[in-house]
């Protein structure tokens, strides 16, 4: 076998025969009341939080869920399905602090930067906390980096994050908050 052909026939098992491998990433739309979000999720690089954000998603309980933290020029906050919910469960003193029913997640830290548009999973202190709560990124934060899982990225409609309601400057605590009307996923 010539060299030509055998980098020919190495290619070809290197392109078709990777288990799994799609061209193709998946994708959500956030519904937001001012217009619709559409989101790239990174499956190559945090597979887990993917998985974890499309499993809630596909069993809508991101539907009607608050946007509890949003602090103009850094980020917006959602997904504590347990306390945000304002159609079954909202607890403004207990939203921010739940998860979901599922176990935690174990960190899927990247080199992706969190910039405007960015998707990445809040957690507490431990680096193994991550559950179903997200935030997305207003501007570039360098001091995040490597510090949570970016997990995605807006692709259209970032005008329509940048028109939920801000909370305190502060705390970013939001009074009668703006929600997720629903995620679709594609």
């Amino acid at each position: 076998m010539n060299f030509k052909k055998s980098i020919s026939v190495f290619l070809f098992f290197l392109i078709f025969s990777t288990k799994g491998f799609s061209m193709e990433k998946s994708k959500i739309t956030i519904k937001l009341k001012y217009g619709d979000v559409k989101i790239e999720l990174f499956d190559d690089v945090a597979p887990n939080h993917v998985k974890r954000v499309l499993e809630l998603s596909k069993q809508g309980k991101y539907n009607g869920v608050a946007f509890h933290r949003v602090i103009d020029g850094f980020m917006a906050q959602t997904g504590d399905v347990q306390h945000g919910n304002t159609k079954n469960n909202f607890n403004p003193a207990m939203v921010g602090t739940g998860g979901s029913d599922l176990p935690d997640l174990k960190a899927e830290f990247n080199n992706i930067p969190h910039e405007r548009g960015v998707l990445s999973m809040a957690r507490s202190q431990s680096p193994d906390s991550a559950n179903s709560q997200f935030f997305i990124c207003f501007d570039t934060h360098p001091h995040l980096d490597r510090q949570y899982t970016v997990f995605g990225k807006v692709i259209s409609g970032m005008e329509f994050v940048d028109q939920i309601k801000k909370g305190s400057p502060g705390s970013g605590a939001v009074d009668n908050p703006d929600i997720i009307e629903k995620i679709i996923v594609e």
